[in-house]
């Protein structure tokens, strides 16, 4: 019994030996786990660390990426901004070069016809205008002599220069002398410029059963009281249809047959009424070659209105207060 009772005595020492023991592993679990806890709350830290420079790093490279397209476009704008300057700059090269070419013919085509010009005048001063142009009147050719007898009021007397327009002369000596022009109206006449006759219609289209004359362009000059020939578009489209020029005009010269001028009678050409056509257009009377020796009209039986025939209708119309 006692043997046991010591057996007893020295088993309850073993929980005074094992206690601290326990307490020992108690505090060692404790701190394991502490020691895990801190390691897990590390890692997580550590993952969200590198989660967050991650995010960074993605951020940076987007605003690389982003900086990089935006250097590219700019140096894409330069490099077309340049591009264009250069066509730009190629063209007005190109352009100059072609007015330089312009100009270079022009002044070919312009000292041209200058020395052609000098030329005809050459050719013109040899020629044609060596002769007397405007003989006096008894002493020229009375074929040559054209009178037109119009409802103004008197007879214009006008030179015909076959020198210079052969065939223009010989077509208005030709219609005078069939009578073509007598009773023709002044259909267009414009003030500081010209009076136009020569269309039996009155309209400005009509002319002659003849065929048109080609043109006979000349240097005698665009004078007041210069006799010219009316044309269309064609330059030899002339045909019976001629003007008077009021005023100086030399624009027209060498673009239109000019072929004679008035000697005198020239105010009964100025008071031709204006008009395209005149409200009250004024007539040849009577064209005629002064070797055909044609008296004149009466100017004062032409001038006065013709009084109106009495009709029936008037006579069965009632008398009126």
């Amino acid at each position: 019994m006692p043997n046991i009772f010591k057996s007893l005595a020295a088993l309850s020492f073993i929980p005074m030996l094992l206690a601290p023991m326990t307490v020992q592993a108690q505090d060692a679990t404790t701190a394991g786990q502490s020691q895990l806890e801190a390691d897990k709350a590390a890692g997580l830290v550590a993952r969200e660390a590198e989660k967050e420079a991650a995010k960074i790093r993605k951020e940076q490279e987007k605003e690389a990426e982003k900086a990089a397209k935006e250097a590219q476009k700019e140096e894409d704008r330069i490099a077309k901004a340049a591009e264009k300057e250069a066509r730009k700059a190629a063209k007005a090269e190109a352009e100059a070069s072609e007015d330089k070419s312009k100009e270079a013919r022009k002044a070919a085509r312009n000292a041209e016809k200058e020395a052609q010009d000098q030329r005809d005048n050459n050719a013109a001063d040899a020629s044609v205008l060596a002769a007397p142009l405007v003989p006096t009147p008894d002493k020229a050719d009375p074929d040559n002599i054209l009178f037109l007898d119009l409802s103004t009021g008197g007879r214009v007397t006008i030179q015909l220069y076959p020198e210079i327009a052969p065939n223009h002369v010989e077509r208005i000596k030709t219609l005078t002398r069939q009578g073509f022009y007598d009773g023709i109206i002044f259909h267009r006449v414009i003030e500081g410029f010209m009076a136009q006759t020569g269309d039996p219609t009155g309209t400005g289209t009509g002319g002659s059963d003849l065929p048109d004359v080609a043109a006979e362009f000349n240097k005698f000059p665009h004078l007041r009281g210069s006799l010219s020939m009316a044309r269309a578009q064609d330059p030899n489209s002339a045909n019976s249809q001629f003007f008077i020029v009021f005023y100086p005009r030399f624009s027209l010269d060498n673009s239109y047959t000019n072929f004679g001028r008035v000697l005198s009678g020239m105010e009964y050409v100025d008071a031709i009424p204006r008009g395209e056509p005149p409200s009250e257009p004024a007539r040849i009377l009577q064209a005629s070659l002064k070797s055909q020796n044609k008296p004149q009209p009466n100017f004062a039986a032409a001038a006065k209105p013709a009084e109106r025939a009495i009709s029936v209708d008037d006579l069965n119309a009632p008398i009126k207060n």
